[in-house]
């Protein structure tokens, strides 16, 4: 609980089941007969504010945005190349939210990695396609806020690096 209460106004954190978000305040609500202090943290993307106990805070998994060390770990990730599984799409799929849910930037960049298409590649399917977006927005939501770009030029990196790879 220490950890969750370093977390201030105007920090960018990650939720896992929603990524990168910003904390606008530290309120008291009384519930009940109880008084909670929460997290107000705001997700511009999906013009979203989520309400989170100070107390539940570490447990449901809120952390710092990661540091630039560990985002070249995730970028490195995007550069390995692995041969493509020969498992069902719906057990990979089950496989890819675990990775993304998880809020982890070298898991997300795995799940990119492996769901990235070049031109001359075929196409991917529609679910295919929503995971992708899916992580490479998560992903470029981090990079953007780790390196102080827009979310577009973190997207345009990552493609690059994939294209490169």
């Amino acid at each position: 609980m220490a950890k969750a209460l370093s977390f201030s106004c105007g920090n960018h954190v990650v939720y896992p089941a929603h990524g990168i978000g910003k904390i606008k305040s530290i309120e008291t609500h009384e519930v009940g007969e109880q008084s909670l202090e929460m997290f107000v943290i705001s997700f511009e993307k999906d013009r979203m504010t989520l309400r989170l106990p100070v107390a539940k805070a570490k447990m449901s998994g809120l952390r710092p945005v990661c540091t630039t060390k560990e985002m070249a770990s995730a970028i490195n990730a995007l550069k390995v190349r692995k041969g493509v599984r020969r498992t069902m799409w719906s057990r990979r799929a089950q496989e890819y939210e675990a990775k993304i849910n998880s809020g982890d930037p070298v898991f997300l960049a795995e799940v990119v990695r492996e769901l990235y298409r070049t031109s001359n590649q075929p196409d991917q399917s529609y679910s295919e396609r929503q995971v992708y977006q899916n992580a490479i927005t998560r992903l470029a939501g981090e990079i953007a806020a780790v390196e102080s770009i827009q979310h577009d030029q973190a997207v345009q990196k990552v493609e690059k690096i994939l294209e490169a790879a």
